[in-house]
């Protein structure tokens, strides 16, 4: 039997915006999240641009206690957890924790952690690590420390395919509501600002102003646009089951109408310039949520300032949509958040459950100079107010992965 799944809540954190309130505001004004990098030392590179949480401060989530041996990761995770449980209203007790669960997509989040453990174990040896650090050197590790400090006890799963890690983690739990008997499970994602992913993102010129001659701009399916910008955050969303919500009178903020998947491998590193697993994944996603291209207001697009992938996706979205592509909004928060890998998925669903409940269309910011390739309407520079319905949500990675999520305004 097909079950309704909504999203009773939402934690976030991100660039430009902590807590889901900031996070809608910063959307709304065009708020960028990226500044001159502080977590580490880029002075050696020609690029310092980086958009990371600000000022976090985990105490002021979980309390003091029990923080010592936790990484970044984990703790931005955790702390997006307990403003999504207190945004839900879900009171975990000993008698529901087993009908609860946990979904996070993550794929570079434990990075920082194994190559700190692995520097020590090969300068010093392997007796001379602590052996306390060692679970944060597992990419599990920041789901299963929110089921541990907020008493989850039913499934727990950490899902990494790159880019398109968190809307995967989200069908993945979107799944188990109509395999079990689950009232909500907490998806979503996190990736942590380090050097090491940084400069792993710099040395293959992937970063805006990496590549000899060029300088920093993030701009997507604007025609200056030569790179991403690094980000980083933690999201988790309550999904829940909707005649479970109903029954505690939650507040329901949107509801989940579909996803659609699509593996397309063509080369390493490179999307299929034909955006097949694009356009199949958006159809897919269409048809799964039982939607058609007139019912979808909005596009909240994948693109990350890069030339390929802004221009590829366009020319999907025009298949896909025909004409009617010229007559819906697309716009990329990737402009303001920078391209947080696998978590861009969680802030764009995030984002777009603001825009169906505040009314309006996030911007493409930095956007100055027509590319003609990239022709749609990119709600450029400034937000647009709109009454929105249904949402496409748009998540792809240059090595195959094609995910797409159909989200809506709730109806009783």
């Amino acid at each position: 039997m097909h079950k309704r799944v909504v999203i009773t809540g939402v934690g976030v954190l991100a660039g430009n915006g902590k807590g889901k309130e900031e996070f809608y505001q910063s959307l709304r004004e065009g708020k960028v999240g990226y500044a001159p990098v502080t977590l580490f030392d880029p002075s050696d590179l020609s690029v310092n641009i980086g958009a990371e949480v600000k000022d976090f401060d985990a105490k002021q989530y979980f309390g003091p206690k029990g923080l010592r041996l936790l990484d970044r990761s984990t703790r931005l995770l955790v702390a997006a957890s307990k403003l999504a449980i207190a945004d839900s209203k879900v009171v975990i007790t000993n008698r529901n924790t087993y009908k609860l669960g946990v979904s996070v997509g993550t794929t570079l989040g434990s990075l920082k952690s194994i190559a700190e453990f692995d520097e020590v174990t090969l300068k010093e040896g392997p007796r001379y690590v602590n052996p306390a650090l060692f679970p944060n050197t597992v990419i599990n590790s920041p789901a299963s420390q929110v089921s541990i400090w907020n008493n989850i006890k039913g499934f727990n799963t950490t899902i990494s395919s790159g880019f398109t890690s968190s809307i995967e983690a989200f069908n993945y739990a979107y799944d188990l509501f109509h395999l079990y008997d689950y009232k909500v499970i907490f998806a979503g994602s996190v990736e942590e600002m380090c050097f090491h992913t940084y400069y792993g993102f710099y040395t293959l010129k992937y970063l805006s102003g990496s590549k000899e001659g060029t300088s920093f701009i993030n701009c997507p399916f604007d025609k200056r646009r030569n790179g991403i910008t690094f980000g980083e955050g933690a999201c988790l969303l309550a999904m829940e089951d909707c005649k479970h919500a109903r029954r505690r009178k939650a507040a329901i903020q949107a509801e989940v109408l579909g996803f659609g998947y699509y593996f397309d491998p063509f080369r390493i590193s490179k999307f299929n310039p034909r955006g097949t697993g694009m356009k199949e994944a958006m159809r897919r996603a269409l048809n799964n949520a039982g939607v058609g291209i007139r019912d979808i207001d909005y596009i909240c697009a994948n693109a990350n300032s890069t030339p390929a992938a802004d221009k590829i996706e366009t020319e999907a979205i025009k298949e896909v949509f025909g004409k009617h592509s010229y007559e819906i909004p697309v716009s990329s928060i990737k402009s303001m958040t920078g391209e947080c890998y696998s978590l861009s998925g969680a802030l764009a669903v995030a984002a777009c459950i603001g825009a169906l409940n505040e009314g309006f269309i996030p911007p493409t910011v930095n956007y100055k100079e027509k590319d003609p390739d990239c022709d749609l309407d990119y709600v450029p520079n400034q937000s647009r107010q709109a009454r929105l319905n249904k949402i496409l949500i748009n998540s792809f990675g240059p090595n195959g992965s094609n995910s797409c999520m159909v989200l809506g305004r709730y109806n009783p």
